[in-house]
């Protein structure tokens, strides 16, 4: 089994409360409604939402996926962590057994959020990830964090 390991940090002027229930508690609510021209709904398929929990993305037709389904392994509203394990749909290509992600947001010293995401990538054989592949679900997930982001720029009573 081969393995890739891959750190990101975002930064935000949200505080991470906001951030972290918007944007990882209350997803499957307000994600399909900011990005309804590629998400249709998220559906939570096993759980409350918590850990342990199973959930499954629904994207538009025409998109290059239709759906990813993930296990949710670790949710704290007071670390502000997450931790989910893709299991199925499009995104795992034939070589590519699974992708976990870790996500922690920390307050900065301007009074906004840093975000971090580890994601770590196990391929089956000598498979080799491409490059601009996980550069694509990169730009992907910092879409949508940079949406979510404007959302609450713009309505400064949501989630507080």
């Amino acid at each position: 089994m081969g393995f890739a390991s891959y750190t990101d940090e975002y930064t935000s002027p949200i505080a991470p409360s906001r951030i972290f229930k918007a944007s990882i508690v209350d997803s499957h609510n307000l994600i399909p409604k900011l990005l309804p021209q590629g998400i249709k709904g998220i559906d939570l398929i096993q759980g409350n939402g918590g850990a342990g929990s199973i959930k499954q993305v629904n994207f538009i037709d025409g998109r290059n996926f239709n759906s990813v389904k993930y296990h949710v392994d670790e949710l704290s509203e007071d670390n502000y962590t997450y931790n989910y394990t893709l299991l199925e749909g499009d995104a795992l290509v034939e070589n590519l057994e699974k992708i976990t992600y870790e996500v922690k947001f920390e307050a900065s010293p301007s009074g906004g959020t840093i975000s971090k995401v580890t994601s770590k990538y196990y391929t089956k054989g000598d498979f080799m990830l491409k490059e601009e592949d996980i550069k694509a679900g990169k730009d992907k997930v910092l879409l949508m964090y940079k949406v979510v982001e404007a959302y609450l720029l713009q309505n400064p009573d949501a989630y507080v």
